[in-house]
C-alpha cells in the first residue's frame, strides 16, 4: 500500500533524536513520499538537507506561514525567492491567515497572502493554504485572486460542508486531511462524508495534530495509515483504494511523476 504524507514538519527540533528513524518508520509504512513546507527563512536549511539526504521521497516547498509574516514583509518575501529553485520546489507553501494567535498583523498577513498567490501563478506552481480562524478572509482573497492556474490544497482543513464545496468551486483545489479526522469530537467525518476521496489529500502536519490512538503525543509520517482508516471508515471503501486515490490527488496537483 503506497501513501503521500503532503504536509509534515520533519525537519523541526522535535525529530531532532531520531529523525532518520522517523523517515524509515514512515517509509516501512508505505509513506513513500513526504512533502516538507517552509515556514520562514530559518527553516529552509534543515528542510532542504532533508530533500538532499532523501531524493524520490522528501520534496520541499517555498513560502512564508502566515504566523511568521512580519512587518516588513516585502523585504522578508524577497529574501524568500532569492531561496527559491524552480527544479527543486514543489509548490508556495505554506502561505495563508491565521487570526487565532495574533490579529495584530491581519493586514500585513493578507497581503503577503496575496502576493504570494501571485508569485505561485507566475511560476505556475500550487499554493498550501493554513487557514485558521480565517475562512471568511482566506475565501475574500480568493474570489478576488482564482483563475485557471490557480491551484493547491487547503492544509488541514477543519471547515463545514459548506466551506468545503466552496473550496471546491473554485475548480483547483483539493483538502488536506489529517489527525483531526480521527478526532471523537471534531465532527469532520460529518463535514466531509459527502465530499468523496477524489477531492481529498493526506497529511500529518507533524509533529502536530496527532491521530488517535497516538493523540497527545508527538506526531509523524507514519501514522497516516490511521488517517486512511478512518476515510475507510467513512466512505466504505478499503484502505488500499484510499492510499491509491489521494496518492494521485496529491501527484496531479504537485505536477510530480510516480
Amino acid at each position: 500500500m503506497t501513501y503521500i504524507d503532503t504536509h509534515a514538519h520533519l525537519y523541526a527540533d522535535k525529530f531532532v533524536e531520531d529523525r532518520d528513524e522517523m523517515i524509515q518508520r514512515a517509509i516501512d509504512a508505505g509513506v513513500k513520499k513526504l512533502f516538507l513546507p517552509n515556514i520562514d527563512e530559518s527553516s529552509i536549511e534543515g528542510m532542504e538537507a532533508l530533500v538532499d539526504k532523501y531524493p524520490g521521497v522528501c520534496y520541499s516547498m517555498m513560502g512564508i506561514h502566515p504566523c511568521d509574516i512580519e512587518k516588513d514583509w516585502e523585504a522578508q518575501l524577497e529574501r524568500i525567492k532569492a531561496k527559491f529553485d524552480p527544479q527543486r520546489h514543489i509548490a508556495i507553501g505554506e502561505i495563508g491567515i491565521d487570526l487565532y494567535w495574533d490579529k495584530s498583523l491581519q493586514k500585513e498577513q493578507t497581503e503577503a497572502f496575496r502576493a504570494q498567490i501571485n508569485w505561485a501563478k507566475e511560476v505556475g506552481l500550487p499554493i498550501v493554504i493554513h487557514c485558521r480562524e480565517s475562512f471568511d478572509e482566506i475565501f475574500e482573497v480568493l474570489d478576488q485572486e482564482n483563475d485557471d492556474r490557480l491551484t493547491g490544497i487547503f492544509h488541514c482543513f477543519t471547515g463545514t460542508e459548506e466551506q468545503a464545496q466552496k473550496i471546491l468551486n473554485y475548480g483547483g483545489f483539493k483538502l488536506g486531511i489529517g489527525g483531526v479526522v480521527t478526532f471523537k469530537n471534531s465532527g469532520l467525518d460529518k463535514s466531509i462524508e459527502n465530499i468523496g476521496p477524489e477531492n481529498l489529500v493526506l497529511e500529518t502536519d507533524a509533529p502536530y495534530l496527532t491521530p488517535h490512538p497516538h493523540r497527545g503525543k508527538r506526531n509523524e509520517s507514519s501514522y497516516i495509515p490511521l488517517i486512511a482508516m478512518k476515510l475507510s471508515s467513512i466512505y466504505g471503501m478499503d484502505e488500499e483504494k484510499i492510499g491509491n486515490i489521494t496518492s494521485k490527488n496529491a501527484l496531479e496537483i504537485f505536477k510530480i511523476d510516480q
